[in-house]
């Protein structure tokens, strides 16, 4: 029987329905793995696939738009910073060429949101505080992805089991769709996350860890060894706390001391720069944009800068041994890389089967 056959009604919903899609599940906005090719794998097998788009140069995003469009007709969603200093333009094209989500690392202006919806599109941003969702929500969004602290990347200290049922409390009676994130892996994660009231699921590491990924080997088989222990929240990636496995790179920038940081950090910026021929006009203006969005010190903007070539280093070049791997904790219950079509279709299978358990063992 196939998923869609044996599907739980109520694994059809509110996020499927607005979004567009036949799972209530999310591969997340990954930085050098959310590319077209795992995106449209996800599309296709049923879920809502991110297009990863802060680590791309304007024009790397156009290609890789009709790439996705070249290989699914189903839904798609794009990822950016808001304070990215074309963000206004990437979501004019992301408007001219269909894309029916905008995804936000962080909270947008009330003006992108505008323009978003002003183009048909939905928008959602990440958060991980009750209060972010209570102002987001007055905005106007149509969703958010609510991360909890075991998620990878940039995450905060409280876990999905406290986070997500003080959103859902918040949001309850809204329009506003809860996309859970920060530790799912399976369709029990699933069964749990409707249950605190969320309408789906995202993932990141179980997507990076798939056969759809466009990350190496070598580096999906340094994941793959990992345990629940083998991940660390430092601030020495980019200034502000990020989850990332606990390699030996990593805990010898635990080591450095502060003299040390930033030199690297200066030379990391020009070779980015370099790399992706951004304007040096416009990286001041996205540093002057991050710090006052952010919160950030000039120390935390100019770490902030090492972060694409640290990712890049590891992630596209295949050398861990040099780079960062961001992940969440869940890194540590993953053993085995299914194509994106066997994931989505074993998550949903198992998570119909144990709805449709709980409700032949009711009283």
């Amino acid at each position: 029987m196939s998923a869609a056959a044996g599907t739980h009604p109520a694994l059809r919903n509110a996020f499927t329905e607005k979004f567009g899609v036949d799972f209530p599940i999310v591969q997340t906005g990954m930085g050098y793995v959310s590319y077209p090719q795992l995106v449209a794998a996800t599309a296709e097998a049923g879920g809502l696939g991110i297009l990863a788009s802060a680590t791309m140069t304007y024009e790397e995003l156009v290609a890789a738009i009709a790439a996705v469009k070249r290989s699914t007709a189903k839904s798609f969603a794009v990822n950016l910073r808001a304070d990215a200093p074309d963000a206004a333009e990437r979501i004019d094209l992301m408007g001219r060429e269909g894309v029916r989500v905008a995804s936000f690392a962080q909270a947008p202006k009330k003006d992108l949101i505008k323009r978003a919806h002003d183009l048909g599109m939905l928008v959602v941003p990440s958060i991980g505080a009750k209060r972010h969702a209570q102002k987001v929500a007055e905005w106007g969004v149509d969703g958010v992805i609510v991360q909890g602290g075991e998620g990878g990347g940039h995450t905060g200290s409280i876990p999905t089991t406290l986070l997500l049922p003080q959103v859902t409390d918040v949001l309850r009676g809204s329009d506003v769709t809860v996309i859970a994130a920060g530790g799912f892996f399976d369709g029990r994660g699933l069964v749990a996350a409707l249950a605190y009231g969320a309408d789906a699921i995202a993932m990141g590491t179980r997507f990076l860890l798939t056969s759809d990924s466009p990350v190496g080997h070598a580096v999906k088989d340094v994941y793959l060894a990992t345990d629940v222990n083998g991940t660390i929240v430092s601030k020495e990636v980019d200034g502000v706390p990020h989850r990332v496995l606990a390699t030996d790179f990593v805990k010898r920038l635990e080591q450095r001391s502060v003299l040390a940081r930033y030199p690297r950090s200066i030379a990391n910026a020009v070779r980015f720069q370099k790399l992706s021929g951004t304007k040096l006009t416009d990286m001041v203006r996205e540093g002057l944009a991050m710090k006052k969005s952010q919160g950030l010190s000039w120390p935390q903007v100019l770490m902030a800068a090492n972060t694409p070539m640290l990712l890049k280093a590891a992630m596209v070049d295949g050398r861990p041994d040099l780079g960062v791997m961001a992940s969440g904790q869940v890194v540590g219950v993953i053993e085995d890389l299914p194509s994106c079509a066997e994931l989505i279709t074993r998550i949903v299978e198992q998570a119909s089967g144990i709805l449709h358990d709980l409700e032949s063992t009711r009283v």
